[in-house]
């Protein structure tokens, strides 16, 4: 029987097989597999429903591009030495490369065939079998791929077994205690024992009946600690802070919490949580009315503040939003997909805000990468394979759907073997006449827009607040979400225009819990036909149609009248949109399935969020400060301390990592992430014009990080400390005023449990945090909390990454890093700092102040603030953009140059600058002076620039290079070559 199937294999030309040296390159290094000559990739493309004249061409303008691919219909060349394998996705696994191929064909052709596509490896190599056996093994991850057949089918299969209807949990109400703790057991559940508990009594004693499975995997969804924070809401009934060198200001920090709680509440009840630590400095400072721009409503999608926009000679009322959000546990299993929807997560809750996403940062966590394969641990992908997989992930998902990324930053500590910490931040921003929010009436109908439902991401919110074992590679594949970046676009031109943005009374993106939370979440009533929801592919049951977590989708409230404009909006943007639920007078979570009710929960029970739960909170002093803080004591080699602090992997260049992103993508960027001539002085911040439609502006969005997990290591209340300073020091360096900054925390801490003690690192943190808060006079107003750093026995770093924002009104006066000038005087200023080794903070912010008064006067040519690396690093990264070198005056002969220096600057001027005046009230040294010749000079020694910047780029260099080999280049010249003709054929 001959076969429906055409078939193509397209192979990229030498030259251009970019994905297949790399990976020759990565099996070489990584596996230590030396023999493999060479390495071909083939995309493989199974069509089915085409006619062999529209086969043609697809596969001429769709699946290949003549100047760069090699085609080959139905089967490929195979030399004698090359053996071949293929990998295809699970099933329900969302392939973008078929969605995309599949789409172009139907926009040319107004029809949609069946399409499957698989990657086909060919090594050239007389290897063994475990040789094979071992690439495969590194190659394939068993998350979301496997190997597939390298023969052609007769017909792509799209058949399914059609679900049986929802089970009812047979006796569930009667069950004792103990007869609970097993089921719970037995349905692997992210909620508690005493969640469960709940549940048994509230639907014996109020729905009088047993629930339907999907009940229970609704409600431990929607209370999961992803979804509602229950860690963070957990009441604390007794804190103890251990007695130690350190320790006064944790407890000062804490007594002045409580009396921040007076304030904010007077005399009413009201429990201690962890919540209310992050929230408390924020409600205080808004109380007191010393917030500016806090714009507030019932969405809760993103931080959203007002500011004034000058475009052109006038001004305008615009939202600027921002986010930040991890997708900790799914780059750790499927690196490039987790990665990838971390970006897509944190765009889609400014989206959802109805705010156009112009600017992405990320910041991440890893382990080494640079370690053997065989050092990775049972149950783990290798480190490499996980933060290079991840950087890809993330870069093409920001690259596909056009988002500038203006910094990256990866940290390094072996804590994150644990667990990876991948963060994505970003802003957005929209003239605040194209949001409307208005409360949901009944009646009013909820369109879900965008990407269809299938099987990824089914149970990623109770699995990303769960524990982490060896089996959790195998186990939890089909909780990672994979990203269609294309779709999201359409999102985003979508809810830029006017009219559709303003028909829209709420909305909420589909991130964690699927339509059980994006839509549950919309109004207190509600009645959802799970019948109606759009589906990637037949098959799935009531419940996996509740929780599924696929990306790319909106709930969005219209009235009812304007559901059909709404949709025809959608539709001109090839956006899918239909109606699946309705906002009804009781207040009631309601599924139908198949026609049947397959939930019916009441609004208060949900709202519970579960049982109450209770801990008790003990917080060990911190440990030996001074080690980090103090100057050494021994004597040391000044050119190989030198050295060896650039090559400390978290201060050496991360440039090769950073360059695999674009931060060009909307021509509004007003620093590159590396300065000068040489593209090799990083940026302190990311900066980015607002993106107006019409007009020119200056108005620009400023947004930094901070974090050091060796102070954290030490004293998660420190470390907290410092994060803030950190990132309000890096967004002051180019130009932001402190006063006017935002901030917004990522808490990223271990699994906690029972254990006081662990409990007592995170409220650690929150103290600190809060304490910086309340003594600068800014406010985080937004937040993310993550309770699942723990694999087994290990641990992530207490870790609290600090962002700030600021909104200035001209870009222009923005300085960058790199020294400018020839024969500049450079000088350090910088607060006292208490013998407890925190800032003074009102000497802090009188030197934020000066700063910035020094930047808006046009008398600094550059600014950097120093960090763990000390003066070294600063003046080294300072010199590095321009090759400008560095003198050190006598002065600076007994300062300690790798001392860390948070909140402390250096600031490169004019020569004849006159400070006296200026500076009269401020301790600075003039630490020396920059030179032309290419060296720094320091204490009788000189130390190239050359020399340091290959000390500086190295580390990093094998794992991402920053260089051109000379067979790269090669390769490089045969494809401008290439483009030069396809100019010319054109």
């Amino acid at each position: 029987m001959s076969s429906n199937v055409m078939r193509v294999f397209v192979e990229k030309k030498p030259g251009y097989d970019i994905e297949a040296r790399q990976l020759q390159e990565d099996i070489k290094t990584n596996l230590g597999i030396t023999s493999v000559e060479n390495i071909r990739i083939l995309n493989c493309y199974d069509v089915e429903g085409l006619s062999q004249e529209q086969f043609r061409s697809a596969v001429k303008n769709i699946f290949s591009e003549k100047t760069v691919d090699t085609v080959y219909s139905e089967s490929f060349p195979l030399k004698e030495n090359e053996y071949a394998f293929a990998v295809e996705y699970l099933p329900g696994q969302y392939d973008q490369r078929a969605d995309s191929a599949a789409e172009c064909i139907q926009l040319i052709y107004k029809k949609r065939p069946l399409l499957k596509t698989s990657k086909v490896v060919i090594i050239q190599s007389r290897l063994n079998s475990q040789e094979i056996e071992k690439i495969k093994r590194y190659y394939i991850n068993p998350v979301d791929t496997r190997e597939a057949q390298l023969s052609k089918s007769d017909s792509i299969d799209q058949s399914y077994s059609v679900p049986g209807d929802v089970d009812v949990i047979k006796g569930f109400i009667l069950r004792t205690d103990s007869e609970i703790g097993e089921m719970h057991e037995d349905l692997n559940l992210a909620m508690s024992i005493d969640d469960l508990i709940l549940c048994r009594d509230y639907f014996r004693d109020e729905e009088k009946r047993n629930p339907k499975i999907t009940e229970i995997r609704v409600l431990d969804t929607y209370w999961s600690d992803h979804c509602r924070h229950t860690t963070f809401l957990t009441e604390v009934k007794s804190v103890s802070i251990e007695e130690g060198n350190f320790s006064e200001p944790i407890l000062k920090s804490y007594n002045e919490y409580l009396n921040s709680r007076t304030v904010v509440y007077g005399s009413g009840e009201k429990s201690i949580t962890l919540m209310d630590i992050a929230l408390i400095a924020m409600k205080e400072l808004k109380k007191q009315g010393r917030i500016k721009g806090l714009d507030e409503s019932d969405e809760i999608n993103a931080c959203s503040i007002k500011v004034p926009v000058i475009i052109d000679d006038r001004t305008e009322e615009w939202l600027v939003m921002f986010k930040n959000e991890t997708h900790n546990h799914p780059t750790e299993i499927e690196p490039f997909g987790g990665a990838a929807t971390c970006l897509g997560g944190a765009i889609r809750d400014p989206l959802s805000g109805r705010a156009y996403v112009y600017q992405a940062m990320r910041v991440t966590g890893s382990g080494d990468p640079r370690a053997r394969v065989e050092e990775t641990l049972p149950g783990k992908l290798p480190q490499r394979k996980i933060t290079t997989g991840a950087a890809h992930g993330y870069s093409s998902y920001g690259n596909q759907i056009g988002l500038s990324t203006g910094m990256v930053a990866e940290i390094y500590d072996e804590g994150y073997i644990a667990k990876r910490m991948e963060i994505g931040a970003v802003i957005g921003a929209a003239p605040s006449e194209n949001v409307i929010r208005k409360a949901p009436s009944p009646g009013d109908l909820v369109v879900l827009l965008g990407g269809r439902t299938g099987r990824d991401g089914c149970g990623g919110a109770t699995g990303s607040s769960k524990k982490h074992t060896a089996d959790s590679l195998a186990s939890c594949g089909a909780e990672v979400q994979k990203g269609n970046p294309p779709t999201e676009r359409k999102i985003q031109r979508l809810f830029r225009k006017k009219e559709a943005s303003r028909l829209i009374k709420r909305c909420n993106d589909f991130g964690a819990g699927g339509v059980s939370v994006a839509i549950g979440e919309l109004a207190d009533g509600l009645r959802i036909d799970l019948d109606k929801v759009p589906r990637k592919y037949e098959g799935l049951d009531g419940t996996e149609i509740a929780i599924s977590e696929s990306q790319e989708r909106m709930a969005v409230v219209v009235e009812a009248k304007d559901v059909e404009e709404f949709i025809r909006l959608s539709e001109e943007e090839n956006l899918e949109a239909a109606v699946v639920a309705e906002v009804t007078e009781e207040s009631r979570l309601i599924m139908t399935w198949r026609n049947k009710v397959i939930v019916d929960i009441s609004r208060e029970f949900l709202n519970t969020n579960g049982a109450k739960s209770y801990t008790k909170v003990e917080v060990k002093a911190p440990g030996s400060l001074d080690k980090f803080f103090e100057p050494a004591s021994e004597e040391y080699d000044l050119k190989e301390k030198w050295t060896s602090t650039l090559r400390n992997l978290n201060v050496c260049s991360q440039k090769g990592l950073a360059e695999r992103f674009d931060s060009t993508i909307g021509s509004g960027s007003v620093l590159m992430p590396f300065g000068g001539k040489y593209q090799l002085t990083p940026a302190e911040a990311m900066v980015c014009k607002l993106p107006v439609l019409k007009g020119v502006t200056k108005t620009a969005s400023i947004m930094s990080y901070g974090f050091n997990p060796n102070i954290s290591r030490l004293s998660p209340f420190h470390g907290a400390v410092y994060a803030v300073v950190e990132a309000v020091s890096r967004a002051v360096a180019v130009g932001a005023d402190y006063s006017n900054v935002k901030l917004t925390f990522q808490e990223y801490f271990e699994r906690l449990g029972n254990d006081p003690s662990r409990w007592g690192k995170p409220f650690a943190a929150l103290l600190g945090a809060y304490y910086v808060q309340k003594n600068l006079g800014i406010a985080a107003i937004g937040g993310k909390d993550s309770m699942s750093g723990s694999f087994n026995e290990m641990d992530v770093p207490p870790t609290l990454v600090a962002f700030a924002v600021d909104v200035i009104q001209n870009c222009e006066k923005v300085v960058s890093q790199e020294f400018k000038g020839n024969d500049s005087k450079v000088i350090l200023i910088g607060p006292k700092v208490n013998t407890d080794y925190i800032p003074d903070f009102n000497s802090l912010k009188a030197v934020f102040s000066i700063v910035k008064v020094m930047i808006d006067g046009g008398k600094v040519l550059s600014c950097q603030s120093i960090r763990g690396g000390g003066i070294c690093e600063a003046v080294s990264k300072m010199c590095f953009g321009n090759k400008i070198g560095f003198k050190f005056s006598e002065s600076s002969r007994d300062l300690d140059l790798f001392l860390p220096r948070y909140g402390s600057f250096l600031l490169e001027l004019k020569k004849d600058i006159e400070l006296q005046e200026l500076l009269k009230d401020f301790e600075y040294i003039e630490i020396g002076n920059t030179q032309f010749e290419e060296a720094v000079d320091i204490k009788n020694m000189t130390l190239t620039l050359d020399d340091l910047i290959r000390e500086w780029t190295n580390p990093l260099e094998k794992v991402f290079p920053s260089t051109i080999n000379d067979q790269s280049l090669e390769y490089t010249e045969k494809v401008f070559d290439a483009l030069r003709v396809k100019r010319c054929n054109f």
